[in-house]
């Protein structure tokens, strides 16, 4: 069976380097749904050693703290499954008080029609904040 994060990109890629990419999901009912996916098909944070560990969190955080001051959500989930797609892949999803489902998972079945959040050029703007935050971050492949 073919890797769904190996073969096709996740999403749109709004950062990227040799190591990981970070891209926007196609999520309309939570503008700025992020995830942050490692090139190498990897299932579990384990598998990487400690430097490897430490830059995937790192652009982790980036995406969270660019999500916070452009969105400025309730909070910010941050989530690491891959039940479905055992491929090492990190969530960063800026959730609301009045969102679909809050306080429960975006997963979970919906307790209201939820209001939408958006904010202009929300693509570019986060682009740009990646790129502000991670090209003075040294790289590892």
């Amino acid at each position: 069976m073919t890797c769904p994060l190996c073969s096709r990109g996740g999403g749109e890629v709004l950062w990227q380097d040799a190591f990981c990419r970070v891209v926007l999901a196609d999520e309309a009912d939570y503008p700025g749904f992020c995830r942050v996916i490692l090139h190498a098909h990897v299932k579990e944070m384990t598998e990487l050693d400690a430097a490897a560990r430490t830059q995937l969190m790192d652009v982790v955080y980036a995406v969270e703290l660019s999500l916070r001051e452009l969105l400025q959500p309730d909070k910010i989930n941050l989530a690491s499954l891959g039940n479905v797609v055992p491929h090492l892949h990190w969530h960063v999803i800026p959730r609301f008080l009045d969102d679909a489902h809050f306080p429960d998972a975006v997963w979970a079945a919906p307790r209201r029609t939820g209001r939408q959040h958006t904010v202009d050029h929300l693509r570019e703007n986060l682009a740009t904040a990646l790129r502000q935050r991670l090209s003075a971050r040294p790289e590892t492949e």
